[in-house]
């Protein structure tokens, strides 16, 4: 069986409730951060109005979970992610579900954390932004 992955999105002016129809349910796999969490974390920004975008330098695969293959569990995995000052992912948290019962969210929320990314810059200094990805899984 042949597997494919594949970043379908990553953008960086999404407003933060761009999926509302998609949210996750009550009872979230353990990658969201606490529901009492606020989102997105203080100080954390959006791209625009002189707040420049980051750019990915390193890209990552998702293990696809042998038991989601075999129960053949396809499909995309929504995600919102902070991407740091320093360019490494902070936060995730899953804005649709692909599978909680098989490790698929868990996956992608792995991968992403191991993405690196160019700093966004507002006014020459590096900040922190919040992005919008999905993540697609596909077995072959």
């Amino acid at each position: 069986m042949l597997v494919s992955f594949a970043f379908v999105t990553l953008v960086a002016n999404a407003p933060i409730a761009a999926f509302p129809d998609r949210a996750q349910a009550p009872g979230a796999s353990t990658t969201q951060p606490p529901a009492d969490a606020p989102w997105p974390p203080a100080g954390v920004l959006r791209v625009g109005q002189g707040v420049t975008a980051p750019r990915m330098i390193k890209s990552a695969r998702p293990n696809y979970p042998p038991e989601a293959m075999r129960a053949k569990v396809q499909g995309r995995v929504m995600m919102e992610m902070v991407v740091q000052a320093n360019g490494t992912v902070g936060e995730v948290r899953v804005v649709r579900s692909l599978d909680r019962k098989f490790g698929v969210d868990d996956a992608a929320v792995k991968a992403v954390k191991e993405m690196r990314f160019t700093p966004a810059m507002k006014d020459g200094v590096a900040v922190p932004v919040l992005l919008s990805t999905e993540m697609a899984f596909a077995a072959k």
